[in-house]
């Protein structure tokens, strides 16, 4: 009976300093330079559309490596109900009225989604092309 207790023991500590030797060295470096590649190429998108650009740390903590919220299906109803929804006047109630927004407004999402999920972009693209906007900005 005591061998099996001090044989249960010594696994379970074993198992234990193996497990937290595995957390001390597992590197996230992978996910973090793949971020930052992702950064710097949509870095590079914003500049040659002449928008405003973050820092490539803003845009890691926003986006990691793989697009965040904005590439969670960016064609489904209830995101295309949000876009629609910021594209108002500002006023409440019945007050609320949609505006021709200006052609800037979405490039940036569209931007993100060529570059962390391109297979959402066409779907996205024909939302963005129902939209009425001109150069108002």
């Amino acid at each position: 009976m005591r061998a099996n207790t001090l044989l249960y023991t010594i696994c379970g500590a074993t198992v234990v300093l193996f497990a937290g030797i595995g957390l001390i060295t597992y590197s996230n470096d992978y996910q973090a330079d793949k971020a930052a590649e992702k950064a710097a190429q949509l870095q590079a998108e914003l500049t040659a559309a002449g928008l405003r650009v973050p820092s490539t740390e803003q845009i890691v903590n926003t986006l990691g490596a793989d697009g965040g919220a904005v590439c969670l299906d960016p064609d489904d109803a209830l995101r295309r109900g949000i876009l629609y929804g910021q594209l108002t006047n500002g006023a409440g109630g019945p007050g609320l009225r949609p505006v021709i927004a200006d052609n800037k407004v979405v490039q940036g999402q569209l931007l993100i989604i060529k570059v962390y999920c391109p297979t959402y972009l066409e779907p996205f693209q024909e939302v963005v092309d129902g939209l009425k906007l001109e150069d108002v900005a």
